[in-house]
């Protein structure tokens, strides 16, 4: 098994009033000589805002705002914006996260070009209602049975954990998405082009729009797509979290698999046990018991440092060797990849 360093807690919450229920889950990129999290802030009741810090290396903070960075502006953020995650594309920065409205979950984006200033787009991923969604969806063969159980009496479906492909793959903006159980893939040359049309029609193809689908134990509920994808010689390296029950709750733990740089719908390996679990009192116990919820990463040299939500209350960092764990992956590898 591959060897992971816990290095321990990077955030914890403070006393503001933005951020006095829990922190988690940040979007990170490294830029400009520092690393910038933008992160999951909860107000109690659950009130999510994204705040801002700095780190100078990795593992230690030097600036840290007082205030949201961002805060909901629109109707379908109004309750929250929750799970940043971020890229670079084409000198645009893409930050993602799940708007929530009280009801609906949705991935949204918002893009910069300075790291300071912020354009909302709205929500990317589809609105789509449960009996559409089983109307358009009858004709995919062998489809988990849990799509339907899960999202049953939803209003919209819950479509989260969205991050970006960090460059456009032959031509198209792609991007990871969740519909539980399984992690889905879109590409398209424009977010434009996102119509509803579009959408019917990925719907009527579902099945050959997912990326990723639970396979061993740690993962058997479901799965959600984590950090954005670290281009790779060998493949796309994709960090995501995967989801077993015990016999209290759910578990979540960090999960890695390969994908294909030119398809990445295409496997190439994954490991078959989870890169980390929740393991340690902080991981164990807090918001939400036994959770590791990896959103980010930084790379010094063959160092891979992954940021995540730990117990839903604050974030915590774990690293490894990128060498160590590609060479890991590839004794891995996908039947008929072998």
């Amino acid at each position: 098994m591959i060897e992971v360093k816990k290095e321990g807690v990077i955030l914890n919450k403070t006393g503001y009033d933005f951020e006095n229920e829990s922190v988690l889950n940040p979007a990170v990129i490294v830029d400009g000589g520092s690393i910038h999290f933008f992160y999951r802030a909860v107000h109690i009741r659950n009130y999510s805002t994204i705040g801002y810090c700095r780190l100078d290396s990795p593992l230690h903070v030097i600036e840290r705002y007082s205030k949201p960075f961002l805060k909901p502006e629109f109707d379908y953020e109004s309750h929250g914006m929750e799970d940043p995650r971020m890229v670079k594309i084409d000198g645009v920065y893409y930050l993602t996260y799940v708007a929530f409205d009280g009801v609906n979950a949705l991935g949204a984006l918002a893009t910069s070009t300075d790291l300071q200033h912020f354009k909302r787009v709205g929500i990317i991923v589809p609105k789509i209602k449960y009996t559409d969604f089983d109307r358009l969806t009858k004709n995919n063969k062998e489809l988990n049975e849990k799509y339907l159980r899960y999202n049953q009496g939803a209003n919209y479906l819950a479509d989260k954990d969205f991050v970006f492909f960090p460059r456009r793959i032959n031509g198209k903006l792609t991007f990871l998405h969740r519909i539980k159980p399984d992690i889905q893939i879109t590409a398209v040359n424009n977010l434009e082009d996102l119509t509803d049309a579009f959408w019917e029609n990925y719907f009527l193809h579902f099945g050959e729009n997912i990326a990723l689908a639970p396979k061993y134990p740690h993962e058997i509920c479901f799965l959600g797509s984590g950090c954005p994808p670290i281009e790779t010689e060998h493949g796309w390296l994709v960090i995501y979290h995967g989801v077993k029950a015990t016999e209290k709750r759910y578990e979540y733990s960090c999960c890695v698999a390969l994908l294909d740089l030119d398809d990445p719908k295409k496997e190439i390996a994954r490991l078959p046990y989870p890169l980390f679990k929740p393991e340690l009192d902080y991981e164990l116990k807090g918001d939400v018991d036994d959770v590791c919820f990896p959103t980010g990463t930084a790379l010094f040299d063959d160092k891979l440092y992954i940021y995540y939500g730990a117990a839903d209350e604050l974030i915590a960092c774990a690293s490894v060797s990128l060498f160590d764990l590609l060479q890991e992956l590839l004794m891995n590898k996908a039947v008929g990849d072998a």
